[in-house]
């Protein structure tokens, strides 16, 4: 049925069918135009179709209706930003069988005139082509576009940056003033852990004469909100060993907590204090300028530089396949090719002279 008026504004009523053959009616209020409105019944009718006849904005809208449950809540924004912001005003009136691997690549053309950084190029192009597949996938879409255009950007660029155990400790003395900073950097720089790991923290999960740390869950601050998740992937979910000068600094910190239960977090900041306490601590203690999760890389180059196999780094910092550490860290391993070439003529001479 046509559009009506709803006083000053405009009301979209209409019947149709879902997917199972039940008709429904479907009443929305509040539009400007008798135009806003016909456009969202079609819209929506469009949607209901399920096939690929449709054009690329309501495609995207379906896709989101159907991610957003599985994935976390701070990671279906960042996608969502990226779309909507970058690709749907590109594509939005394309229908989604007509889109072309030309037309993929005349997008991308555009993109990278805009200048920005080759792994966020990557990061882009990645949500587009995630899309399409999801159209292979479950609409039966004949091929990804995306895959005939190739690819633009890097996922690394360059070598990613760490402190090492001096530069560590050169910035752990500004930070002294705060113990509770202090013994978060500390946990951070010697376990390896996501800060949202870290900031998820409970007296429940840390055992101080076993010397472990269980890692069970993720902390973010959305809207105001605390929201606890799982943490990142099935393999997040680890025990972490820490050595024995680790634990005397937890138990001393844990002692001086007072009113905090067992179940509730014993890091009460959120990440945006700690990313403000690694910039002062950077800035007066003059070691070279890292993000905060580069903490975590730190800890890695550090085991890479103990003699540790990528299996036990994999294990340790909860990567759900070795090959994310392979292709994180591998730059360090070449640091260690003429200690190993230093070995190996040890080992021809031992031979010879027996």
């Amino acid at each position: 049925m046509p559009a009506t008026r709803d006083g000053k504004m405009w009301r979209s009523q209409f019947y149709y069918k879902d997917w199972q053959g039940v008709s429904h009616k479907k009443n929305k209020r509040g539009f400007r135009t008798k135009a806003e409105a016909e456009q969202w019944e079609r819209d929506f009718l469009q949607q209901q179709q399920r096939n690929l006849d449709i054009n690329f904005e309501n495609f995207v809208q379906i896709y989101y209706e159907d991610t957003e449950h599985r994935l976390r809540e701070n990671t279906m924004r960042t996608k969502k930003f990226i779309i909507d912001l970058k690709i749907i005003p590109y594509f939005k009136n394309k229908k989604m069988n007509e889109i072309k691997a030309s037309d993929v690549r005349a997008w991308q053309n555009a993109l990278m005139k805009k200048g920005y950084s080759q792994t966020y190029l990557k990061t882009v192009n990645n949500q587009l082509s995630a899309i399409f597949n999801y159209a292979v996938k479950y609409y039966d879409l004949r091929d990804n576009p995306c895959r005939k255009a190739g690819s633009i950007g890097k996922s690394n660029v360059g070598e990613r940056q760490f402190w090492t155990k001096q530069e560590f400790k050169q910035f752990l003395v500004i930070v002294e003033d705060k113990p509770e900073a202090r013994m978060a950097f500390l946990l951070l720089y010697w376990t390896g852990m996501r800060i949202g790991e870290l900031l998820a923290l409970t007296y429940n999960d840390i055992d101080l004469e076993k010397r472990t740390i269980s890692i069970n869950k993720s902390y973010q601050r959305l809207d105001g909100r605390d929201i606890i998740t799982p943490p990142k992937t099935p393999k997040s979910k680890r025990i972490v060993t820490i050595p024995p000068f680790l634990a005397e600094e937890l138990r001393d910190y844990m002692s001086h907590l007072y009113g905090i239960m067992a179940d509730e977090r014993m890091f009460r900041f959120t990440k945006s204090y700690m990313e403000h306490e690694i910039i002062r601590g950077i800035k007066a203690s003059g070691v070279k300028r890292i993000r905060l999760h580069d903490l975590r890389h730190s800890h890695a180059s550090l085991l890479v530089e103990m003699g540790f196999t990528p299996l036990a780094i994999a294990d340790r910092l909860g990567h759900e396949k070795i090959e994310t550490t392979l292709n994180t860290y591998s730059h360090l391993y070449p640091n260690k090719q003429g200690e190993l070439a230093d070995r190996l003529e040890i080992e021809n001479n031992r031979e010879d002279e027996e």
